[in-house]
């Protein structure tokens, strides 16, 4: 239970999301989809948008329809785990937990015949650009991203960059502090995005960088 209130006090975000009930497959699918194509997180089923415990009525059903939308409505298919979590009023939150995939990326079924791809940005997901799902095509699997890349000089000068001056970056901005051609700088970014060091971001007008 404690932990349970620790969650809902972090509020929804990126590995974090609020579903007073799962209302269809096709809506949660694209939650599903999201987290999975990104860190992983969790759903919890029976807190509404303002964190109030509503507490679930049947949390079989919830369970059902859940494992509905990851078999048949999110292609490859997805494997959730669940915890029930009774609270002091005796209401049942469910807690669903998606792991980030090794095999992304992972579409929703909006629509008969329709899949689309969408990745997690702050707390909403988000269908993602054609070039955001190829970077997740390529991305080396959560486990290796991280331990096995050297970085060489122009990667390290943009991950100080963003830690201690700004917290976003685009193409432009890093050919010039690192005074190197813009087709340097994008393959770099390009490389530390794949690699799991930064994030892309396409929502905007032009595209940025952030840790």
């Amino acid at each position: 239970m404690n932990n349970l209130r620790a969650l809902i006090a972090q509020g929804e975000g990126e590995q974090l999301e609020f579903k007073k009930k799962t209302t269809h497959p096709t809506r949660i699918s694209r939650t599903l989809t999201s987290l999975a194509n990104t860190r992983g997180g969790q759903v919890l089923v029976g807190v509404d948008d303002d964190g109030r415990v509503v507490g679930v009525r049947d949390a079989e059903e919830e369970k059902f329809m859940l494992r509905e939308a990851a078999a048949h409505y999110v292609d490859p298919p997805l494997t959730l785990h669940f915890e029930e979590v009774e609270t002091d009023d005796e209401r049942i939150v469910l807690v669903v937990r998606v792991a980030e995939s090794q095999t992304k990326p992972h579409r929703a079924q909006v629509a008969p015949g329709e899949w689309l791809p969408y990745v997690r940005v702050r707390d909403e997901s988000v269908q993602a650009s054609t070039l955001t799902e190829r970077l997740l095509e390529h991305q080396p699997p959560p486990e290796i991203r991280l331990e096995k890349l050297p970085l060489n000089k122009d990667e390290l000068r943009v991950l100080d960059h963003l830690r201690a001056r700004q917290p976003r970056i685009t193409v432009a901005e890093f050919a010039d502090l690192a005074n190197i051609s813009r087709r340097r700088a994008y393959r770099t970014l390009m490389k530390l995005t794949l690699h799991g060091y930064l994030r892309y971001h396409d929502r905007e007008k032009e595209p940025f960088y952030t840790l």
